[in-house]
């Protein structure tokens, strides 16, 4: 086994996928997603264990920088809308997929919660790379949708781990750690970044990496996911590092040019053309009971917060997107005997084409313009002043 010419093969992959999306103009992670359905299901493309933790690797500094970029100001601000989408955006869907699985598809209690967790998520890996591809990142609407997305994903780990996790001594030091860390972080992080601020070994980095691989070891000893803790400390860290839009420059590209491009791909790969081919109805019908879902609970409240029809169309096609959390889930299914393999893949199946589908159309038809990325804003100075 040549680890060169596979990592050549996997990174020819990702080139191709990076110019697909400059001439398509589609987001690249979802031409990643593709184009790793290709390689596995055409060019024989299939992942070894390095490969699944540089993939890993990327999706927790990705989920990390996603927190990172949420405007504590505008989630204060826009505190009620965030929350209230982002947890109807997973009551809803939990619920219908549950309940179709269990009652209608006739799947056994807890292979339906399984899928009720993994059709609730919101992709904030997608969602994050859209947002930093469109320029949605800096403005209003795009720090409130990745804050709702917080929340859904939220709902969703917390509905796992009351469901299925065992609350065993690793569950206890994990969320005391983790609790301690996020209370110490930001002074110490700031301390540590004024100190030794433009060393070109990268301390600062290197700072950020070894918190998030110890919450990332303990979550995983207490059979939680790395991406979590990675979410909460970037988003503990977000007026730090607004600070510093340099180091956060510096990790995007390291994490854009070098570690997403293996977590997408490999999302892709997983998706079987022999398992689409046998499933398509029933992948089909948990689709469109996922974005229906979605659609009943996310858009009505984006009329009631008064969005505009473009901005509610939007954010509820993103929010009815999903990726990690879901593939997370469904995996955790197979591992604990839960899913059977043909269940395994019908719901990788669905969740990644959820990542792909919404997001399609939000681009091609919903995108906002950068000006008129905002909400209202009366309402958001009467939100500001109530904050305050």
């Amino acid at each position: 086994m040549n680890n060169w010419l596979i990592a050549a093969v996997w990174m020819g992959l990702a080139l191709a996928a990076s110019l697909g999306s400059v001439w398509t103009g589609i987001s690249v992670s979802l031409v990643e997603i593709l184009a790793g359905f290709i390689g596995g299901n055409f060019l024989g493309l299939h992942t070894v264990p390095w490969i699944d933790f540089l993939a890993g690797f990327g999706s927790i500094l990705l989920t990390f920088l996603a927190g990172a970029d949420i405007d504590p100001a505008v989630l204060r601000s826009k505190f009620k809308e965030a929350t209230t989408i982002g947890f109807i955006s997973f009551l809803v869907p939990f619920l219908g997929a549950l309940l179709y699985a269990y009652r209608i598809a006739g799947w056994d209690l807890h292979a339906a919660e399984i899928a009720g967790v993994a059709l609730s998520t919101t992709s904030v890996a997608v969602v994050y790379a859209v947002m930093l591809e469109t320029g949605l990142n800096n403005t209003e609407l795009g720090k409130v949708i990745l804050a709702a997305c917080f929340i859904t994903d939220l709902g969703t780990v917390l509905a796992l781990g009351l469901l299925f996790a065992s609350f065993n001594k690793w569950m206890f030091l994990f969320m005391a750690v983790t609790a301690v860390t996020l209370a110490l972080l930001p002074k110490v992080s700031r301390f540590f970044f004024r100190s030794f601020a433009g060393k070109v070994s990268e301390p600062e980095i290197k700072l950020l990496l070894l918190v998030l691989f110890i919450l990332g070891g303990l979550a995983s000893l207490s059979n939680s996911e790395a991406v979590l803790p990675a979410y909460l400390v970037g988003l503990v860290l977000a007026g730090v590092l607004a600070e510093r839009k340099d180091l956060i420059q510096r990790m995007r590209s390291l994490t854009f040019a070098v570690l997403t491009p293996f977590y997408f791909l490999r999302a892709g790969m997983f998706v079987s053309l022999n398992g689409l081919v046998a499933g398509a109805g029933l992948i089909g019908v948990l689709l469109l009971v996922k974005m229906a879902a979605k659609f009943a609970g996310v858009w009505p409240l984006t009329i009631g917060f008064r969005f505009g029809q473009r901005n509610g169309m939007y954010t509820t096609l993103l929010m009815s997107t999903g990726l990690t959390f879901g593939t997370i889930s469904a995996l955790f299914g197979l591992t604990h005997s839960i899913l059977t393999r043909g269940q395994y893949s019908i719901l990788v199946t669905v969740v990644i084409l959820s990542a792909v589908v919404p997001t399609l159309i939000a681009q091609a038809f919903f995108r906002p313009k950068l000006e008129e990325a905002v909400l209202p804003a009366k309402e958001a100075a009467q939100s500001g002043v109530a904050a305050r």
